[in-house]
């Protein structure tokens, strides 16, 4: 067994400056319910152990500029931008206590939230206070804080809800599937003693998930399989999704990257994985839209996400970038000015996952708020799920509060089979019968697109209901949001058909003096009606020999239709 002061020699000899020096300021440890983290490159000293993502620890989250700020995550890889490499790091003293829900009132010493912290709701203070009595309002609105604090395992289940014995069961036996992850925040959203809370539904496991049913797929997307470099799918001509981090402030119980997020080391990016990406968009002009996502790319640090939007803004032809997140919904406390006044430099686009209406509370609208305030435009997307929002009243609930916190409503998507999603799956006919409950009764601001992301990477396939009926004559028949309806006047094209001409002798075709037509609507070389090429006499044609042009025809010969000659007299047809 080696001393503490050899392992410390040991290891500053071997990993970076920057980890060696936050290594001397920060003390790690690791929660008995939670197994050691997988090292990543580096074989570390046994009396060093690194926490898993998201286990409550004492990390300063967000030191490195460009580490993902993630609990430890990539802390053995190259971790920092360029030009920032060995910048100096400030130990936190405060976060001796966070990890300790049952401290000490005001131990931390810091009573009182920053000025510009999220206010906090008295629906989040009466949780605060239940359940982490020992924190602070500084605590609370401290996003950080906030992550090293989540909701994890069975014992912390058990201070801020009721647990079944189902949920208490299963979360004890996820082993290596999606882990449990839920804020401080958002836990106080749901009812402690109601198993059937919508948001409670999305974010505590039950036995059904480790049910498998036909037709779900670890990738059902199939997005793997689009990737030209790791992390990069390129499906679309024009655009890219750019996975850059596999960690979430909250775990869904449906997300679609469930195969990917919330294990250590699964798509972590450093520096280099990064530069992967950069240089292939470099070199595809083709690409000029890029949404960045995850995991969550809100977790990670300020510099870090500033660093890599400006590396997207320096290349020419990428002229859009939006990016995706749950985090102003869970962690509202995330979205600070500083924060914002990043995202300003970079006018990005976001879209935010938004899934019952009560996720719209003062705290995520005042963050919605600044988002907008700062030029970014906002778009929802809201997954179709059972128990959740598949009625039309709480699905057009969820739509007016968000537009009244300046969110576009954008998509509503058919839940992606998943492994052990099949309770969560509701019928498509469902999602049609709400977007129909919506268009008319309702503003069209407020009526996003249902789509179904097509298995095996068939994209997003957008459904609406059957607003055509048919055709009556020359009428379309349409039926509107009252189900009467209504004939719009739509001539049916006239259909074309395919006649073999003929060559007429010279003298027949310039001397013809008939009307009657020959063909209608084909080429032809004696008198043409409706058609367009006609050596002879054009009737509604166009007449390209030296013929007098009769009616509505263009005869290049003697004169032109309507009245319009160019020979020595009018178009005896005009």
């Amino acid at each position: 067994m080696i001393s503490d002061r050899l392992a410390r020699a040991l290891w500053t000899r071997i990993v970076p400056p920057g980890f060696a020096r936050r290594l001397e300021l920060m003390e790690f440890r690791m929660p008995d319910t939670v197994a050691p983290a997988k090292a990543v490159g580096t074989t570390l000293p046994a009396s060093i152990s690194l926490p898993q993502l998201g286990d409550s620890c004492s990390t300063h989250l967000g030191e490195s500029p460009l580490g993902t700020g993630q609990f430890g995550e990539g802390d053995a890889e190259e971790s920092e931008p360029p030009g920032k490499r060995g910048a100096g790091r400030r130990a936190d003293a405060r976060e001796a206590n966070l990890d300790n829900p049952a401290a000490p009132k005001g131990t931390t010493g810091h009573a009182d939230a920053p000025a510009d912290a999220i206010p906090m709701s008295p629906a989040s203070r009466a949780f605060r206070d239940r359940v982490y009595p020992g924190a602070t309002d500084a605590d609370w609105g401290d996003w950080k804080w906030q992550l090293r604090s989540r909701l994890r395992g069975p014992e912390t289940l058990e201070r801020a809800f009721h647990p079944t014995d189902d949920e208490r069961q299963t979360v004890a036996e996820l082993g290596e599937r999606l882990p449990v992850g839920i804020t401080p925040y958002y836990a106080s959203l749901i009812d402690p003693n109601d198993p059937s809370d919508p948001i409670r539904k999305t974010m505590v496991p039950v036995a059904q998930e480790f049910k498998m049913a036909p037709g779900e797929q670890a990738d059902p997307l199939g997005e793997d399989a689009d990737m030209p470099v790791p992390g990069l799918v390129h499906r679309y001509p024009d655009r890219v999704l750019f996975l850059v981090t596999s960690f979430c402030a909250v775990y869904c119980r449906y997300c679609t990257r469930s195969r990917l997020v919330g294990k250590t080391g699964e798509y972590h990016f450093n520096t280099a994985q990064f530069e992967k990406a950069l240089a292939y968009l470099r070199a595809t002009p083709e690409v000029r839209d890029v949404l960045i996502s995850g995991g969550d790319p809100l977790t990670m640090s300020d510099d870090r996400l500033d660093w890599l939007l400006g590396q997207l803004r320096a290349i020419p032809h990428i002229d859009f970038v939006r990016i995706g997140s749950k985090v102003p919904v869970v962690l509202p406390q995330r979205i600070t000015p500083a924060f914002c006044a990043m995202l300003k430099k970079h006018k990005p686009w976001m879209s935010i996952h938004f899934m019952h209406p009560r996720e719209v509370t003062p705290e995520v609208a005042e963050a919605c708020g600044r988002l907008v305030d700062a030029g970014v435009p906002l778009g929802s997307q809201t997954v179709l799920t059972a128990g959740v929002n598949d009625d039309p009243a709480t699905m057009k609930e969820l739509m007016h509060r968000l537009l009244k916190a300046r969110v576009r409503p954008y998509y509503i998507y058919q839940c992606d089979p998943i492994p052990g999603s099949a309770h969560f799956r509701v019928p498509v006919e469902r999602g049609l019968e709400i977007i129909e409950a919506l268009r008319g009764h309702t503003t069209g601001y407020a009526v996003p697109t249902f789509v179904i992301d097509g298995p095996g990477g068939g994209g997003k396939i957008p459904l609406m209901p059957n607003y055509v009926l048919g055709r009556d004559g020359d009428d379309i028949l349409l039926r509107n949001y009252s189900g009467k309806v209504f004939r719009y006047p739509d001539p049916k094209p006239q259909v074309v058909p395919f006649v073999e001409t003929r060559t007429l002798p010279v003298e027949v075709a310039v001397g013809a003096s008939t009307r009657e037509p020959v063909l209608a609507g084909a080429y032809a070389n004696g008198n043409g009606t409706n058609g367009h090429h006609a050596n002879g006499n054009g009737t509604n044609g166009h007449a390209n020999g030296a013929s007098k042009g009769r009616r509505n025809g263009h005869a290049n010969g003697n004169g032109h239709a309507n009245g319009h000659a160019k020979g020595a007299r009018k178009p005896s047809g005009a």
